[in-house]
């Protein structure tokens, strides 16, 4: 069967600078392209198959995903990631001077792999009022790009909560860009308020929502979702929640959790139901692969630097329609996340004031980055650092 080639033009919506985009040999693919073919094939070895169609421009099939991650050609894999990488964005990577928060961790879910949600009452639970919410952000409305806000399904709240809360960030700040509620989120709206998802979503848009978090989705396998958490929305649910906003215009990121019980197989699956997805709506700005952060510290399930590594690279290869791949350095640690520029991220997240749900679950990165020390991260990388607004337009460029 032949491969099937894709169109390579991404929506000018998506593209940093508003400038249309199109696929470009990068420097590095060209520092291979005079090499004899028995030296690539010492170089690439049991990837030079899957190098040869990335440089056709070939979409990679399922079974070639699975070799991705099954490869111990680490700088192989990371050097054909950051082929595509360079093609797309060149030398440059993003970061925004956006905060974390969290309004609330009362929820009526019971996740296992989630240390982030207490029930009412409980030791830890929290529930942020609107004017503490509001105080916060009139108080660094001028430092602040993007406001990225997520919480538990608190039952205990109204949806004016909700609604007040987008339009009064908007009343300080009409500039500030507002990413706000999982598709999970959305569901429990909807179901929690007797309306449609399309109705709850039309209403916050109204008020002020901007576009959406890739959070929820964990991974894409009705297995995993019945051991880990079996109360949460399926993968069909949270699909539906997505393409519905991306219908009337509301964009989002995506996400997959790895790192805990589920399988490659399974990893590469989720891969594709997102590509899939995207081939129709074109709804999503990046992809955020995040390592999961057990309970305790003995567990055996975490994910490695390898397995960033390796989560990263087959992203950016197998995402062929997403604009970008973001690292996320509170998950993966700075470090970790600086040395994935060179296998297929181009975009570093942001200064992430306040971040709380993997703090909760143990991680040991620091709470916040400032734009200096993001920038040094990008150069010493070898990269040019570009602070951007929500929708990837230049703010400023850092040569």
């Amino acid at each position: 069967m032949q491969a099937r080639q894709f169109d390579r033009r991404l929506p000018e919506y998506f593209v940093a600078d508003n400038s249309p985009l199109m696929f470009e040999t990068s420097q590095i693919e060209k520092s291979t392209a005079d090499l004899s073919p028995s030296l690539r094939a010492d170089l690439f070895g049991d990837l030079i198959d899957i190098r040869h169609k990335v440089v056709q421009g070939e979409r990679l099939d399922r079974e070639e995903g699975i070799r991705l991650y099954q490869s111990d050609n680490l700088l192989a894999l990371g050097y054909i990631a950051n082929m595509v990488r360079e093609r797309l964005n060149g030398f440059r990577t993003y970061f925004v001077r956006n905060y974390y928060l969290n309004y609330t961790n009362i929820c009526e879910l019971d996740c296992k792999f989630c240390s982030f949600y207490r029930k009412e009452g409980q030791d830890g639970a929290f529930l942020m009022s609107l004017d503490n919410i509001l105080k916060i952000v009139s108080d660094d409305k001028d430092n602040i790009t993007e406001m990225h806000m997520v919480g538990g399904l608190n039952p205990a709240l109204p949806y004016d909560y909700y609604i007040e809360l987008l339009r009064g960030i908007k009343k300080i700040n009409s500039r500030i860009h507002i990413k706000a509620f999982t598709a999970v989120e959305i569901e429990f709206f909807a179901r929690l308020y007797g309306k449609t998802v399309e109705r709850i979503l039309v209403e916050l848009k109204e008020a002020g929502l901007d576009a959406m978090p890739g959070g929820g989705a964990e991974i894409f396998s009705e297995r995993v979702r019945q051991k880990m958490f079996a109360d949460k929305i399926g993968a069909d649910e949270w699909i539906s929640v997505i393409r519905t906003a991306h219908r009337i215009g509301i964009p989002s990121n995506a996400t997959m959790l790895y790192g805990h019980m589920e399988t490659i197989e399974e990893r590469v699956d989720h891969l594709i139901r997102l590509r899939e997805l995207q081939d129709e709506t074109n709804g999503f700005f990046a992809f955020i692969p995040l390592a999961y952060h057990p309970h305790v510290e003995d567990s055996t399930q975490w994910a490695t630097g390898i397995d960033n590594l390796k989560s990263i690279a087959v992203s950016r290869l197998m995402l062929d329609n997403f604009p970008h791949i973001k690292a996320y350095w509170i998950s993966m640690g700075p470090k970790v996340a600086q040395i994935t520029l060179g296998f297929g991220a181009d975009d570093l997240d942001g200064t992430v004031r306040d971040e709380r749900v993997f703090h909760m679950a143990g991680a040991s990165t620091e709470n916040a980055l400032t734009k200096r020390q993001l920038v040094k991260l990008i150069k010493d990388a070898g990269r040019i650092p570009i602070e951007r607004d929500a929708l990837y337009r230049t703010i400023g460029t850092f040569p």
